[in-house]
């Protein structure tokens, strides 16, 4: 991908797009792949990074669903567990199977969870991952050694996938490419485009620039997220909210809590929401809160009290009780969830998707969740051809290879799995240039090489993309990846033609916000 290549395109306005999708997060990139595998020409337009926002922060899972299960929503635990087997296939490098150990502190649950994910298994069919089976004490901690044992009757195990979601965001972007997608970041959306009280197209400003385009397109696209509200109002001034934010927080800790490759399930903890300890990139990311909030932002901050939830329920399932000292990082993300009246319990708002077109064509979609990312897609699409009055064209998406498609594991180094068939293009970078072989830091486990890729490769524009996006830095070290902005600025100098000016700027923006990922000072647990 090449950003400046990108540029020139949207700033020839001489032929209309086919599409203009508004938003570089799972959604928006899913339907840049869609439509661009059915031979249609889109733009996709992202105010900042690509996942920048909520796509960069999940629980890092591909799962149907089991507490929507118990919840009775059968069409989306059947919908999401197609997607998850689908999403296994077709991008094999970046999510794979995970078993969840579920500890059973209570009689009645054994039954009532060993037949219910009986059930989970047999609505995955064909694409199950694996089998579920109630354990003894002894398998349990076996596969789970840390929880908590006081209590402890028995154990249920299933299966469900892991992912890294900004890599796969990152290589969705790639592949939209190679299909005949444009797509570029840093490039704000600021009005719309009418015609007859129609809309036809956008005004964007190049954020690194200044420079302002108008493109027109058959239809556009607000596939912005929790930002879908804003667009809509560009639209019609008087547009009543459709999105209602929630809240959800992530701590990450070192392996040592929960050795081995077993993640453990709390379905139920005493307020009613579940709870993940799931092992990832040599740690382990626990989770999450669900806390309806009022204020959206590019970077949410995780408030005091989901902070004490996690601590509280982390010391509460795990033997081994986490301290202040030992967090890595903490990260906040915004669910767009769906407005359904009462919004004031938003563990109970929709996780389906939403689309919306307005009197004015203006294609809306919101809700969903990453598993679904693909199915979201071909629907929004769907609607886009009957908007712009295309001729409909069929889905080519449900087995249509990620970029970075391989089943091959890297040669030298190993966390390099995670870029797939790029992996062996990074070694090459090392072979040329052995320095880039060095750590990026003693606490993290990427290297030079992968500031140089993402730079060239991978439309990285800001130490910020490469340590928090293209590698997942500042979420497995926070402290860390501040101690390594430096040399990440000095390596994206070199590509990008940066002086010592902008180094400085960088690294001082990148500290500001990585402070925002640390335990906050003073707070007493």
């Amino acid at each position: 991908m090449n950003r400046d290549k990108a540029v020139e395109k949207i700033a020839d306005s001489s032929e209309k797009w086919d599409f203009i999708i508004i938003g570089g997060g799972a959604t928006g990139l899913g339907a840049a792949v869609d439509a661009a595998s059915r031979g249609f020409r889109p733009l996709l337009l992202e105010q900042h990074d690509f996942t920048k926002g909520t796509s960069s922060r999940s629980t890092k899972l591909v799962h149907g669903g089991v507490r929507y299960l118990k919840q009775g929503n059968i069409s989306l635990v059947l919908e999401a567990l197609k997607e998850r087997g689908l999403l296994c296939a077709n991008a094999p490098h970046l999510a794979h199977d995970l078993a969840f150990v579920i500890p059973i502190y209570n009689w009645i649950d054994t039954p009532f969870y060993g037949v219910g994910l009986k059930v989970y298994d047999r609505m995955a069919g064909k694409l199950g991952l694996g089998h579920s089976k109630i354990l003894s004490v002894e398998e349990t901690l076996k596969r789970v050694p840390t929880v908590e044992t006081d209590g402890l009757i028995n154990g249920v195990v299933y299966h469900d996938a892991q992912f890294d979601d900004s890599r796969l965001g990152i290589n969705l972007a790639e592949t939209a490419v190679e299909q005949g997608a444009t797509v570029a970041n840093y490039m704000k959306v600021i009005g719309l485009l009418k015609k007859d009280d129609v809309v036809c197209g956008v005004r964007v400003r190049d954020e690194e620039t200044g420079n302002e385009y108008e493109v027109e397109g058959g239809a556009v696209i607000n596939a912005t997220g929790v930002f879908v509200d804003n667009v809509l109002k560009m639209d019609n001034p008087e547009a009543k909210p459709i999105v209602a934010p929630s809240q959800g927080i992530h701590m990450v800790l070192p392996k040592s809590f929960l050795p081995g490759d077993t993640a453990v399930m709390v379905p139920k903890t005493k307020d009613g929401r579940v709870l993940f300890a799931v092992p990832w990139h040599d740690s382990v990311v626990v989770g999450t809160t669900d806390t309806s909030v009022k204020e959206i932002s590019l970077e949410p901050r995780p408030l005091k009290e989901e902070i004490e939830f996690v601590f509280t329920h982390a010391q509460h399932y795990l033997r081994k009780d986490p301290e202040p000292s030992d967090v890595l990082s903490f990260f906040a993300g915004l669910r767009p969830l769906i407005k359904a009246g009462d919004d004031s319990n938003t563990a109970a708002l929709s996780r389906d998707h939403s689309i919306l077109i307005s009197q004015t064509g203006l294609i809306t979609i919101a809700g969903g969740k990453w598993t679904t990312y693909r199915k979201m897609a071909q629907d929004v699409i769907d609607q886009a051809e009957t908007v712009a009055s295309f001729d409909t064209k069929p889905c080519n998406t449900h087995h249509l290879q990620i970029h970075g498609w391989t089943q091959q594991k890297p040669k030298k180094f190993e966390h390099l799995s995670f870029y797939g068939s790029d992996a062996s293009s990074i070694e090459e970078l090392v072979a040329q240039d052995s320095s880039l072989g060095d750590p990026l830091h003693a606490d993290l486990p990427y290297i030079k090489a992968e500031v140089i890729w993402a730079t060239r490769h991978e439309m990285a524009r800001s130490v910020e993309d490469v340590l928090a996006r293209r590698t997942r830095s500042i979420l497995l070290g926070a402290k860390a990846s501040m101690e390594a902005a430096p040399e990440v600025a000095r390596l994206m100098a070199g590509e990008l033609g940066r002086d010592e000016s902008w180094q400085k700027d960088q690294v001082s923006a990148y500290h500001d916000q990585a402070k925002g990922y640390l335990m906050p000072e003073g707070m007493s647990l």
